[in-house]
């Protein structure tokens, strides 16, 4: 099977095997609120694993012997296997395999289920450790939203609004790579007002959020909020030039270090599995209105 459309009151959402990816999400009226893998970026919601962001040389070194690895991982150019399927809720898996050991020399298994219920879409990523070494990985979630959500507003009529204050520098990257300096937040209080000039030097990355949810919306029109367990950093991101989407990216991992070529397993952020052991992270998309 190549998708499934899941149906519940007040939402739709639509995934494919192929890299077991959200591709639509729908709401009661029918109008599409993720971006539909345009020219500007030919992707909807893809999984990063077993990286977030890029590995210096895009080398992922363990052990003395150093593995092609490009940006955000192999996860999202792979197909899963369906393990479950119904009107509402659906489960993927991925497992290692010849293929994978030429870039992630590990054992592991990722299954990622989408349960819809109304008017909301969880996500949960279960990565499992079915090795006998500890298992380093990252795992992310980036789903792009149209921006604007509704086409006759000028995209400077959206926010995002943090559940708390966010007081905390932010980071940034260069060439994909985490630059060592923190820069002072634009976010006010719990406000971000959003413009393109924002993401002229790419993602805007919260690697200490206080917030496990934020609410995307303008004063009228569809509202989008997304809440997280399990994840530490939040990435924010529209490719620049204009592109009309917004990517709002929990993610456990993050980009190494402008300076960091060591060992996978002692990147910055990564977390470890132990054998036998499971880590489960999830997060919520809960669709509605502003009146």
């Amino acid at each position: 099977m190549e998708q499934l459309t899941l149906h519940a009151d007040g939402i739709s959402a639509t995934i494919v095997g192929q890299g077991a990816e959200l591709v639509s999400l729908r709401d009661a009226d029918g109008t599409e609120l993720l971006w539909q893998a345009g020219p500007a970026w030919r992707r909807h919601s893809p999984v990063l694993f077993p990286i977030v962001g890029r590995l210096k040389g895009d080398r992922l070194r363990h052990r003395g012997q150093s593995y092609p690895m490009t940006q955000h991982g192999f996860a999202r150019d792979r197909r899963f296997a369906w393990a479950g399927q119904g009107p509402t809720s659906c489960a993927l898996v991925l497992t290692d395999d010849a293929e994978t050991r030429t870039h992630y020399p590990f054992a592991f298994r990722l299954t990622i289920g989408y349960d819809l219920k109304p008017r909301q879409l969880g996500v949960t990523f279960e990565i499992a450790n079915t090795g006998d070494e500890p298992l380093p990985a990252s795992i992310g979630a980036h789903p792009a939203f149209n921006w604007p959500l509704l086409p006759e507003l000028p995209k400077e009529a959206y926010r995002l609004t943090f559940a708390d204050n966010e007081p905390a520098p932010v980071r940034r990257l260069e060439d994909g790579l985490l630059l060592p300096a923190s820069q002072p937040t634009p976010i006010k209080g719990k406000t971000l007002p959003l413009s393109e000039k924002l993401f002229v030097d790419d993602a805007i990355i919260l690697d200490r959020p206080a917030s496990t949810s934020v609410r995307y919306a303008a004063a009228r029109g569809q509202a989008i909020e997304m809440s997280w367990q399990g994840f530490n950093e939040l990435g924010i991101w529209s490719k620049p030039g204009g592109a009309p989407f917004l990517c709002i990216e929990p993610w456990h991992g993050i980009a190494s270090p402008v300076d960091f070529d060591g060992e996978f397993a002692d990147k910055p952020g990564i977390m470890l599995i132990e054998p036998g052991a499971k880590r489960t992270l999830s997060y919520r998309i809960a669709v509605g209105r502003e009146p």
